[in-house]
């Protein structure tokens, strides 16, 4: 049986039309004669989109009993009885109802897709499950439900709902969605310009990345390797010189001509891995990519040229930037550069020469460090020199016991052993004075460096060659030998020193400590210095160490404003490369540092900041609302226009009375929410009846009539009484609120606590927000449909606090909301039952 196929409407934002777009897309199927039964659509109450319904076919819904409330599902099995050709689902990321087959609705559709039925769905841009993080960073709001990404990946079809912000804030504006009293709220809180424009990138890039994979699974499948510019790819090839930094600002403007273009930086390392250009200058390079917004890959290879080559191909490049050769002309007569094997074998890509500041310079190199010790290469010479006096002398002796063929031998094996002991240039030098020795002494005719015969000659010659040969594997085998042990010696330090820093309370200190003994020095330090006071700051330093020391220590810059500083001995230039690594860990460690406390600072200031608008918001709102009705009961009070009677005016002066009562009971909470804030709130706590003081808290509430309590009698309690009144009456008020009916308070002493449960039967709060609705100028759903400002929990839960006391949040069993106010039965410290 063939799998069926799935088709996404993917929504920019909400209610851009995607249901609509899936039920016109049904009507097209169902007109050219396709099987097409609608399996979920929810219309939110909205004409239009249920008029998109008529004519197809719908299969009814499945009901589920859920908490004593009757619930409606997709009715999978009947879908599957059916057995149609195209099945509508709409909300792709729904979460089933709690006793369903399977708890998602997009294992449902796998169920039909599996069954060969072809599925229509939706789903917008902020269920995706790799963009929940973003989506509330944008929003505000965390999307409970959400669907994994590859299952929106593996639609054959993923269309695009978009509309611009403006055509969909006029939408609601002309009451479209929302019923008219919900469209200002919605505009001014998810639906901002700013959130639809934010979440209308979201969806393109990410939908441009899906368009990406597609691309590149038919290239692969086609085996396509030439480059398709679908999109504008720089790659920057780097080879770790100083001239990188300049090449890489040149590529990201190339890059940033067109919209949507990328940026790779690819560093090309030694195939043997023991060469490789300064640690630090890499490094450099690497951030400066970051903040470039590009991405930086180090691949190996022993031909520059065709690793960046390979690269490019990989990621379907379009161009390539390269610095100009840094050789001496004279030596690309010998081997092109690495911008001439990459214009070579670039093909359709295409590539650019930045020349910069060190093109073509013909300054010579600087002579690598040798490969053996200088005692080694006088012992070299020594072997070589004497080697040919000795076996001169023992051959003389022996003159009719040999033949030159086995002098040379014996002066080619005298060379090969000087360069084991001294390298290459003993060698060198035995191989010249062992041939002279052959020519006087062994070549016809004798004493004189005339060679008779022309095959001596050719002998001498080869003799030379052979001898500088194996004398030069061996110098390049003793020095390859040397960079092995001192690569594994670097990089078995900064793996220690990496993993051992991600684990020490003072990264800094461990770091110095490091290097006083990798280095072999008797003191160091990192030290940051002021350019307004000539003292030194020791940011982290060694027992004995001196700043004073500095002028005459071994100092590595780790930012402009600071060094690491060794004092101790002379530092060899081969330990350079460590130290420049352990100077970039140390720039590591305070950008860190900086970054935690710009985060700390940036937290703090944007929770001021979102408190702040809140308070904004509700005193513009909320706080109106009752003085609005103030104003309009005591204008039409005063109106000579309008004889009032007795009984309008009472209702009059009654809307007075609760409008000045609402805006106390705001002006209120928002004083304790800034006296809790202040820390300025000190209860005076003493042992009290908490039955009695429920019961004349209760009295004063809104709809006493409402509350019933229950007590196991008298239950004893250590709070305060005007505070517990602020508490207990802020979670009453709160129940009466939305409860559907009344509101139970029950007092029970539970050991040495006393509790009191504020229990309702209204909407309840998810089990995921029942922490969050504490938190300031929060509000059920976040919806501004109440009278207040969403300070009354988290002032209860503040008043509590400060006498030793808690108030949590539970569901009441059949819906609803329990609010739990957990205080001590006595006071703290004390025996039950003593006075107190």
């Amino acid at each position: 049986m063939r799998r069926g196929t799935l088709r996404i409407y993917l929504g920019a934002a909400p209610v851009v039309g995607k249901t609509v777009k899936m039920l016109g897309e049904g009507r097209r199927r169902a007109e050219r004669g396709t099987d097409v039964v609608v399996g979920f659509v929810e219309t939110h109450g909205r004409a239009f989109t249920a008029a998109e319904l008529r004519g197809l076919e719908v299969i009814p819904r499945r009901e589920i009993e859920y908490r004593g409330a009757k619930l409606t599902e997709m009715d999978v099995d009947a879908i599957l009885e059916r057995a149609p050709q195209l099945a509508l689902v709409d909300e792709l990321a729904h979460t089933n109802v709690p006793g369903s087959a399977r708890a998602r609705r997009y294992e449902d559709i796998e169920v039909l897709l599996d069954a060969g039925i072809d599925v229509i769905s939706t789903v917008n841009i902020q269920h995706l499950e790799s963009l929940n993080d973003a989506v509330a960073a944008i929003t505000g709001v965390t999307q409970r439900e959400t669907v994994p990404d590859q299952v929106v990946r593996r639609a054959e079809q993923i269309e695009l709902v978009d509309m611009t912000p403006e055509a969909l804030r006029r939408r609601m504006a002309h009451g479209n969605v929302y019923k008219a009293e919900k469209v200002d709220a919605a505009l001014a809180s998810y639906f901002r310009p700013g959130n639809l424009a934010a979440l209308r990138e979201l969806a393109l890039l990410w939908l441009a990345d899906r368009v990406d994979e597609t691309l590149e699974r038919y290239r692969a499948d086609q085996g396509i390797h030439a480059s398709w510019p679908t999109r504008e790819r720089v790659v920057v090839g780097l080879t770790g010189g100083p001239e990188g930094e300049q090449v890489l600002r040149r590529a990201a403007r190339i890059a940033s001509r067109g919209a949507g273009g990328e940026l790779h930086a690819v560093f090309v390392t030694s195939a043997d891995g023991l060469t490789g250009p300064d640690f630090a200058t890499v490094a450099a390079q690497r951030a400066l990519t970051a903040d470039l917004g590009g991405t930086f890959h180090t691949v190996s290879g022993d031909d520059v040229a065709a690793a960046i080559l390979d690269f490019a191909r990989s990621v379907n490049a379009s161009q390539i930037v390269v610095g100009t050769s840094r050789r001496p002309r004279l030596a690309h007569l010998f081997a092109p550069g690495v911008g001439e094997g990459v214009v070579a074998g670039s093909g359709d890509i295409d590539v650019h020469m930045v020349t910069h500041d060190l093109a073509r310079n013909s300054r010579p190199r600087p002579r690598s460090r040798a490969a053996l010790s200088a005692r080694r290469r006088v012992w070299g010479y020594a072997v070589g020199l004497l080697g040919v006096v000795a076996l001169t002398g023992l051959l003389m002796l022996l003159r009719d016991h040999h033949d030159l063929p086995l002098d040379f031998l014996l002066y080619l094996g005298l060379t090969v052993a000087t360069a084991l002991v001294g390298g290459l240039w003993p060698a060198i030098v035995t191989a010249v004075v062992g041939s002279l020795a052959l020519n006087w002494f062994f070549t016809p005719p004798l004493h004189t460096f005339t060679i008779a015969a022309g095959q001596n000659v050719v002998a001498l010659v080869v003799f030379v060659l052979v001898a500088a040969a194996v004398s030069s594997v061996v110098h390049v085998s003793a020095r390859r030998t040397r960079q092995a042990l001192a690569a594994e010696r670097e990089s078995a330090a900064l793996t220690q020193v990496s993993h051992a820093m991600l684990a020490s309370p003072d990264p800094l200190g461990f770091l110095v400590t490091e290097c006083l003994d990798l280095f072999d020095m008797r003191a160091a330090g990192i030290v940051r210095r002021d350019p307004e006071s000539p003292r030194l700051e020791v940011l982290a330093a060694t027992e004995g160490f001196d700043p004073d020391e500095r002028e005459s220590a071994v100092v590595e810059p780790v930012e402009e404003d600071t060094d690491l500083v060794l004092v101790g001995r002379v530092l060899r230039g081969e330990d350079q490369p460590l130290l420049s690594a352990y100077a970039s860990h140390a720039a590591a460690v305070l950008t860190r540092r900086r970054l935690q406390a710009e985060a700390a600072t940036a937290s703090v200031l944007a929770s001021d900041n979102r408190a702040r608008t809140a308070l904004l918001s509700a005193v513009s709102h909320d706080l109106r609302t009752p003085i609005a009705a103030v104003k309009a009961a005591v204008s039409s009070l005063r109106s000579a226009d309008v004889a009032f009677s007795p009984e309008d005016e009472a209702e009059l002066l009654a809307s007075i009375e609760e409008a000045a009562d609402r805006l106390d009971a705001l002006v209120g909470n928002l004083l304790d929410a800034s006296r809790l804030q202040t820390g300025v709130v000190r209860p005076r706590c003493h042992p009290l009846d908490v039955t009695e003081e429920v019961r004349a808290i209760l009295d004063g509430v809104s709809a006493p009539e409402r509350v019933h309590v229950w007590a196991q009698g008298v239950c004893p309690g250590w709070a305060d009484p005007g505070l517990l009144e602020r508490c207990l009456a802020n979670l009453v008020e709160n129940a009466l609120r939305h409860a559907r009916g009344d509101v139970v308070v029950n007092v029970a002493t539970l050991g040495d606590r006393t509790q009191i449960r504020v229990v309702d039967s209204g909407p309840g709060v998810p089990t995921a927000d029942l922490d969050r609705i504490f938190q300031p100028f929060q509000r059920r759903g976040d919806a501004p449909a109440g009278d207040g400002v969403g300070l009354g929990l988290a002032v209860a839960r503040g008043l509590a606090e400060t006498m030793d006391a808690t108030v949590t949040a539970d569901e009441t069993p059949g819906g609803g909301l329990t609010m739990v106010v957990d205080l001590p039965a006595h006071r703290p410290g004390s025996v039950p039952g003593s006075q107190a």
